[in-house]
């Protein structure tokens, strides 16, 4: 899907089996801002669906977060209470010092979490968004290196927006996506927290 306000051919309709959030997520502080969904059937991989690499922790903390700058995208508010974009929308944008995330918020900003954007112009992922990914070139490579997840509005100048981090959490997704195959013995309800 790029425009939501058309049929490009080359959209794929995939029903949602189970969405599988993490068993540590906690609403008030947005810790632990992740979650697996379990596909009904496959989706078709071609030239416009193609999968993402997992960076290993050390991997993603010691190279990929060091890089400049990493791709966001989603088709959600153009600007803060904005309409949302019919078109898909993407924007570099660069990591920022840990440091300087934690001053910037007035709320908590976990070690699962980190911060990018830009301080003094109004470029950001937005309402909408959330859930989407945060993606880092390494080599011709593309890494998921985070999932949008808050901020304080969006575009806020002297504000930046909240990733999950990725990397934190390989284990728990590899160990989620095993139990989930469709040929594992596990019973999807039962993973499933409610």
């Amino acid at each position: 899907e790029f425009d939501v306000k058309k049929e490009e051919n080359t959209e794929q309709r995939l029903e949602v089996m189970a969405a599988v959030p993490h068993h540590r997520f906690f609403h008030k502080t947005y810790d632990n801002d992740i979650a697996v969904l379990v596909l009904k059937n496959p989706m078709q991989f071609n030239k416009n669906v193609v999968p993402i690499c997992l960076p290993q922790r050390e991997f993603a903390e010691t190279v990929l977060m060091k890089m400049p700058d990493a791709l966001v995208s989603g088709w959600g508010r153009i600007f803060d209470h904005g309409m949302t974009a019919n078109k898909l929308q993407r924007l570099k944008v660069p990591y920022v010092d840990r440091t300087k995330c934690i001053e910037s918020s007035k709320y908590p900003v976990s070690q699962n979490m980190f911060c990018a954007g830009y301080k003094d112009e109004s470029k950001d992922a937005c309402q909408g968004d959330s859930g989407g990914p945060h993606v880092t070139k390494h080599k011709n490579t593309w890494f998921l290196t985070g999932v949008v997840s808050w901020g304080e509005g969006c575009g806020q100048k002297g504000k930046y927006g909240i990733y999950t981090k990725v990397a934190r959490y390989i284990k728990w997704l590899k160990m989620v996506m095993r139990e989930m195959a469709p040929n594992s013995n596990r019973n999807i309800s039962s993973t499933i927290q409610k």
